[in-house]
């Protein structure tokens, strides 16, 4: 395979599989978040619960295949391509942080209280749920942005792989699209 073909396929998963995070927390914050907060606790609660069993795996799969094909990418371009490419890595990584360090231990206390009853600051503790899921949201859809951005900027052929020099590699495109000039024919 060669490099540039490595790299169009690296882009490809990374654009995907960072628009399916930024998507799937984006329907979160806009549709779920807003019916949690519009029933009753209990029911939220045994909703909540159920829904991060669910979830679990899926997201968890979702972050870490954006965040390493984000990171590869990053690893095989270069000049502002690897810029886009890395600064998206790094917020496909945040995402994952702040829902492991945030979100997770939330989800946790969640569940018992589904299974007992919420404690009376349950709604500072909910917020807080809301402040990491608002957090992870905006990190993924920025680095599904600069995936974006990167994809605009490589389709008008802004950006080329990082691979080692060689005498073949040195010189510009052809009309053609192959190195080394036109053939003779």
């Amino acid at each position: 395979m060669t490099p540039a073909r490595r790299t169009r396929l690296l882009q490809a998963l990374a654009l995907f599989s960072t628009g399916l995070l930024s998507g799937a927390f984006g329907y979160g914050a806009a549709n779920l978040v807003p019916t949690f907060n519009a029933v009753p606790i209990g029911m939220r609660l045994d909703f909540h619960a159920e829904l991060m069993k669910m979830n679990g795996i899926t997201m968890q799969a979702t972050m870490a295949v954006s965040a390493l094909s984000t990171l590869a990418l990053a690893a095989s371009v270069r000049g502002r391509a690897r810029v886009l490419a890395g600064v998206a890595g790094f917020l496909a990584v945040s995402s994952f942080l702040i829902t492991r360090f945030g979100n997770v231990p939330i989800n946790g206390r969640i569940k018992q209280w589904a299974a007992t009853a919420p404690p009376p600051d349950h709604a500072e503790i909910l917020r807080r749920w809301e402040l990491c899921n608002d957090a992870r949201t905006a990190t993924a859809g920025l680095a599904f942005g600069l995936l974006i951005a990167l994809t605009l900027r490589r389709s008008s052929g802004d950006i080329a792989p990082h691979a080692p020099s060689s005498p073949a590699s040195t010189s510009p495109p052809s009309s053609s699209g192959q190195r080394g000039g036109p053939t003779a024919g």
